[in-house]
């Protein structure tokens, strides 16, 4: 029997001691968890921070429109079946980001909003055609000395271009914009201050957008803007897609563009090359940002290139004309 009270207190101590154990683990636990917590809130919140910096970086200078080519894009495989596996993609809006999925060599890509979903707001990204034609395009937020050399090579070989051109540019640049409209290049709408338009939801606020470019572009050229327009960053909501068409402009996508904006960390002239011809295709509208210094020292030799590739060049003008 006096064995009895040490087994009870030894039994009592266990019990304390694995409540105690397990105490501990439910605590590293918590711990554990909270910790993870805390570091995820910390990481996202830098990661958000430095996006956010960025973006105000890209556009401090009413930056060119910046291509999400890259947050859609997937190598060129296979065509048929991951063709077949986006069908679902063709007729959807996915509005948002403009992207595209290149998936055969010399062939259209795979666009986030389908030829016919666009066409009801006469906007485009590409022309459905075999014919060898090329619709070159510009984006220009700002100048920094490129704009010459592009507007040269293009003189050399006829080749009309659309310069989707800002506020900052008219304001900054206008003999150059001048000189565009006197050797037969068209001026489109890049909006004044190149903001992300599909946060624009009111008529009254995306109309002035495009109305105060319009209207800069009067005063700087004597001429009436063409209803060409380009939505920044390529971003855009369907509500965007139908406030333009009543404003009676055509919206340009892009169905080719590589990552030629970063000024401080330009492509070399074979990786330019590398996207440039190997994603070419008949009815392409191409988007390259006048800001490159790479386009700028390439551009007469990319169109040589491009030309003994059997393709031609055209303006806009030609593509709404076949597109009503």
């Amino acid at each position: 029997m006096r064995l009895f009270p040490f087994f009870h207190k030894f039994t009592h101590i266990s019990k304390q001691v694995t409540y105690y154990i397990e105490h501990r683990k439910r605590l590293k636990k918590a711990i554990a968890a909270a910790q993870l917590f805390i570091f995820s809130f910390l990481f996202g919140t830098l990661a958000a921070y430095a996006v956010t910096s960025w973006s105000g970086k890209a556009t401090s200078k009413g930056a060119a429109s910046i291509p999400v080519e890259s947050l859609f894009e997937s190598q060129t495989s296979t065509g048929s079946q991951n063709a077949s596996s986006n069908q679902g993609i063709l007729s959807a809006s996915n509005e948002g980001n403009w992207g595209l999925s290149f998936q055969q060599e010399g062939k259209p890509p795979v666009a986030n909003a389908s030829m016919d979903y666009l066409a009801q707001f006469h906007a485009h990204y590409a022309q459905d055609t075999e014919d060898k034609v090329l619709y070159l395009t510009f984006d220009a937020g700002y100048e920094n000395g490129n704009t010459a050399a592009i507007l040269d090579a293009l003189k050399k070989h006829n080749a009309p271009a659309t310069f989707f051109l800002v506020g900052n540019y008219l304001e900054t640049s206008p003999e150059l914009v001048k000189r565009m409209v006197a050797e037969g290049h068209t001026v489109g709408n890049h909006t004044f201050h190149h903001p992300d338009m599909s946060k624009i939801s009111t008529k009254e606020a995306f109309e002035k957008e495009l109305s105060d470019l319009e209207s800069l572009y009067q005063q700087t050229t004597g001429q009436t803007m063409k209803k060409y327009y380009r939505p920044p960053q390529g971003k855009y909501s369907e509500t965007n897609l139908a406030m333009a068409n009543e404003m009676g402009y055509h919206t340009f996508f892009w169905s080719l563009a590589y990552v030629d904006w970063y000024e401080d960390k330009q492509p070399t002239k074979e990786e330019a090359f590398q996207k440039l011809l190997g994603r070419i295709h008949p009815g392409a509208i191409v988007l390259l940002h006048s800001t490159s210094k790479t386009n700028g020292q390439i551009l007469d030799e990319l169109l040589t290139k491009w030309e003994e590739m059997g393709y031609r060049f055209a303006s806009l003008d030609d593509f709404v004309a076949g597109n009503p």
